[in-house]
């Protein structure tokens, strides 16, 4: 067997998934992802299984990786990066990883907004450059206890920032089309039956829906202007989810008072990308589920997930609905 390795954060962490995927025996083949398209069909049609991140497994990908690609085996749970559809047609499987990242996902999302709500990376940049702030000068902060936020998505990760903020004190609203009534009830949520109406009522939005056609951009100009002025917007989910020009623009006017994002709609971004340097804004490198804990939680998921298929040894988790 022959296995394509692209995802970076397996390959730099320590821990036993390595040793489960060298006892296979199998020849690995290691690139730094995620990988383009035109990267990917330079190496497609070579290798029995993709072992792969956010690297683009278009339907061309695939086309040229038949019949020798028996299996796609994701690290995480975010699809939106591969044809699923067309591998499917093809019956491809694809597999994935749910249920692993969603407690570190939900740290990141706090540490995001407990960033910009008490300025600690503004003040900690200041201070580092040797600017100690006397009296007046000072920023100050605000306390999240008592504000509403608004979840827009309610699956694993969802559901445990949802948890983290009731223990915060805070009010927690959600959307979600396929709302998990017990678990609203068990955690005193309130249930929005439209997207606009958790729009409207949120001071803080946390972002935790899948990348679609239908959720594309669906952070703009027309929702911001919905949206109280000042709200603070946090997306740990996808960039593309956001249009990043309608976000600096309502930054700089103060429409939105914060933006915390680990993800952007081009990574890495170019030197010119319309977020970086914005005000009242972190942005980091999409390390949210990277952590070590994490990591060998997804990596070790991963690669049982693709042993059990090629060897028909074991059970594995399949994303695309067909019968292997």
């Amino acid at each position: 067997m022959r296995i394509l390795l692209t995802t970076t954060s397996y390959q730099d962490t320590p821990g036993a998934h390595h040793e489960i995927l060298a006892a296979t025996g199998w020849e690995i083949i290691r690139e730094r992802g995620p990988l383009p398209e035109e990267k990917m069909l330079e190496l497609a049609g070579e290798f029995d299984g993709f072992l792969c991140g956010d690297d683009a497994i278009t339907g061309a990908v695939i086309d040229k990786s038949l019949p020798t690609l028996k299996a796609i085996s994701k690290y995480g749970i975010g699809l939106d990066k591969i044809d699923v559809n067309h591998a499917t047609e093809k019956q491809l499987p694809i597999l994935f990883t749910p249920g692993v990242n969603h407690t570190t996902v939900a740290e990141h999302t706090f540490g995001l907004l407990l960033g910009l709500t008490k300025k600690i990376q503004q003040n900690a940049n200041e201070v580092a450059a040797g600017h100690w702030q006397a009296g007046w000068r000072k920023p100050v902060g605000n306390e999240i206890m008592g504000k509403k936020i608004g979840i827009l998505g309610l699956g694993r990760i969802g559901k445990e920032v949802a948890i983290r903020a009731r223990a915060f004190g805070m009010e927690v609203l959600a959307y979600d089309p396929f709302l998990d009534e017990d678990f609203v009830a068990e955690n005193e949520i309130t249930a929005c039956l439209e997207m606009d109406r958790l729009i409207d009522a949120s001071d803080i939005l946390s972002l935790h829906c899948f990348l679609s056609p239908e959720t594309h951009g669906m952070i703009n100009s027309e929702s911001i202007s919905q949206m109280r002025e000042g709200i603070i917007i946090l997306n740990c989910a996808r960039g593309e989810l956001v249009d990043s020009e309608a976000m600096r623009s309502a930054l700089e006017s103060g429409r939105v008072g914060g933006y915390g994002s680990d993800v952007l709609d081009a990574e890495p971004p170019p030197g010119d990308h319309p977020l970086l340097g914005a005000p009242n804004c972190i942005i980091t490198s999409h390390i949210a589920s990277r952590t070590h804990e994490s990591v060998s939680r997804q990596a070790g998921m991963a690669t049982r997930n693709l042993i059990a298929l090629l060897t028909g040894d074991g059970e594995y988790v399949q994303a695309n609905n067909f019968n292997t």
